[in-house]
């Protein structure tokens, strides 16, 4: 099997302007840079700078490098840092896809998406008072994210003491991950540093909840505690839904047990720190896997399953993912068949576009989990993946995209198995699934695509 894509892989050009505000974080940023880009084999612009002799000077170098005006305004230097990306994304840009408009296109959405993470950290990140922002969900869709669960995030100082106090809501499940170091800031996956599910801690009947997570357990403090990991810079939640719109969604926060000072006004360094760090960010969210669909298909898998092993990369402990890469001409369709396990605390299939975007699921049927779909009375679950609506409850829709992944993933089940794919004609569909297949007429399609719309928005992203 073939390695999986990494960040270190991306274009250097990408991060060649990101280049922080100061002396000493330039220094710190272009060593950073520099390492990543040697892996491509690229040398920098300002690598000079860290060659030069000790105490030597080069008139006009550091100006170039800090690129900020004498008034502390640096917009043009956050402009000019993004700028490279549009040029990275072409050239990272499979060669199958490269001329056609409307990937182009999508790929500029996929950059926004981007910009639009690393401006949540820019903007109310801070490692003294962390807050939970927004990782993925349908307006950050960035890392193939799935379409049951909202991720939130939030960075967080080594060593640090947190304190984290709420309501659990109803949803399936919550799990808290401690990462670190943390890919969108050095282009390199990490596994998971430990989990904690929200159904261990001791909630009251209303679902409130208080979590400690620091070095060692606060003296008397009997609640819920854990052990922060010396390496955690980052804590991330997934929030799972399965009934949108019914189950109720959390609410909670975070604040430091060991800060007691007020946050005040930050410095002129603190906050180019934080917009210099935007482009590199940037970049890591739009262009990390955008070759993943023409991985799988230089592989063979097209049309065809294999397992995802995200172990190393920030996957959940106790999921099980596979997926493969689809295409579908619009008379097409792939019938796909797996028997359920006996147990399983969650289960879910989606559809993503060529460039690892998770297809549209507020808009479209373009994935389905254990509550929306339907098994079949012999136990398995089939579904029906392509352009035009086959009149079958177990649609998926392939949303106008003749090609793209499929990705499936079982939660704490008692079996891992791995579903069958057919290519079969569409007129034909029906003759391939069982009489009790769950039929749909056209007007039940429109009314529960808009009960889809309506419930998926009652889910809290921001």
């Amino acid at each position: 099997m073939a390695a999986i894509s990494t960040v270190s892989s991306i274009p250097a050009a990408a991060v060649t302007s990101t280049i922080m505000s100061a002396d000493l974080i330039v220094r710190r940023s272009l060593l950073k840079l520099m390492a990543w880009a040697s892996t491509c084999g690229i040398h920098l612009p300002g690598e000079r700078l860290m060659h030069q002799a000790p105490g030597e000077s080069r008139p006009g170098l550091q100006e170039e490098l800090l690129g900020m005006s004498e008034d502390g305004l640096a917009w043009e230097k956050l402009i000019d840092g993004l700028r490279p990306l549009g040029d990275a994304m072409r050239e990272r840009m499979p060669e199958r896809l490269r001329g056609d408009p409307q990937i182009m296109a999508e790929s500029m959405r996929l950059l926004l998406a981007g910009l639009a993470r690393a401006s949540s950290d820019a903007l109310v990140g801070n490692r003294q008072h962390p807050m939970f922002v927004p990782e993925l969900n349908i307006a950050q869709n960035i890392f193939q994210p799935n379409a049951d669960t909202i991720y939130k995030s939030a960075i967080i100082e080594k060593g640090g003491s947190y304190l984290l106090r709420g309501d659990r809501g109803t949803v399936r499940m919550i799990v808290l991950a401690q990462m670190g170091p943390d890919t969108l800031r050095t282009g390199q996956h990490s596994p998971l540093l430990g989990q904690i599910d929200f159904d261990d801690l001791k909630l009251g009947e209303d679902g409130a909840f208080e979590l400690v997570i620091s070095p060692q357990r606060p003296a008397g403090y009997e609640g819920d505690w854990y052990a922060l990991d010396p390496q955690c810079e980052k804590l991330m939640v997934r929030i799972v839904s399965c009934d949108w719109g019914v189950e109720r969604e959390p609410r909670f926060g975070i604040t430091r047990l060991d800060v007691d000072e007020a946050k005040g006004r930050l410095s002129v360094a603190e906050l180019h720190a934080a917009f210099d760090e935007m482009p590199f960010i940037s970049g890591v969210c739009a262009l990390a896997f955008l070759t993943h669909v023409e991985e799988l298909r230089n592989e063979g898998y097209l049309n065809e399953l294999k397992i995802f092993d995200v172990s190393q990369m920030s996957g959940l402990q106790g999921q099980f993912y596979y997926e493969g890469a689809y295409e579908l001409d619009d008379d097409e369709a792939l019938i796909s068949e797996v028997r359920v396990p006996e147990s399983y605390r969650y289960w879910s299939i989606i559809l993503t576009n060529d460039i690892y975007e998770t297809t549209d699921w507020y808009n479209n049927q373009a994935s389905l989990n254990d509550r929306q779909g339907v098994v079949d009375p012999d136990g398995v679950f089939r579904t029906v993946i392509c352009a035009r609506d086959p009149g079958v409850h177990n649609w998926l829709d392939t949303s106008g995209y003749r090609s793209g992944a499929i990705q499936g993933r079982w939660f704490e089940a008692s079996e891992k198995p791995m579903p069958t794919l057919r290519k079969v004609k569409t007129a034909d569909i029906l003759s391939h699934l069982p009489e009790t297949t769950r039929r749909v007429s056209p007007e039940q399609r429109s009314e529960a695509l808009r009960d889809r719309r309506l419930a998926a928005q009652m889910r809290i992203i921001w």
